[in-house]
């Protein structure tokens, strides 16, 4: 048999003897920043990073006036209290909006009354 002329291409590695154990990282401290992470990044999710203020949608006024004359406007008016009127057409519309106007000045979610409060 003749022999190779020429050597092949890719290295052939030996096979190992025996199972080796990954190197480990040496002991580190937990001071500082951690390292690989862009600056301005948060590390930690926080608790609640959309906090609350307390601001709740209370009284609505929904109207539907579309363009054209010809169609009758619409409006639904409700809050949280329990208070919900309707209306079809542009006089009962503009008197619902009279009347949410009121209702919001009244609602007693709205405004609370001070009982229990001494007047100052």
């Amino acid at each position: 048999m003749s022999a190779r002329r020429h050597p092949p291409l890719k290295s052939i590695t030996t096979t190992p003897a025996g199972p080796y154990a990954a190197p480990q990282p040496g002991d580190t401290t937990a001071v500082g920043e951690p390292q690989g992470v862009a600056v301005g990044v948060p590390i930690a999710v926080r608790s609640d990073p959309r906090r609350d203020d307390g601001r709740r949608p209370v009284a609505w006024l929904h109207i539907t006036a579309p363009p054209s004359w010809s169609v009758t406007p619409s409006a639904h008016s409700w809050c949280t209290c329990g208070y919900e009127r309707h209306a079809i057409g542009r006089a009962a519309v503009l008197q619902l909006t009279s009347a949410h106007d009121e209702h919001r000045t009244s609602c007693p979610l709205l405004n609370p009354t001070s009982e229990g409060r001494a007047a100052a």
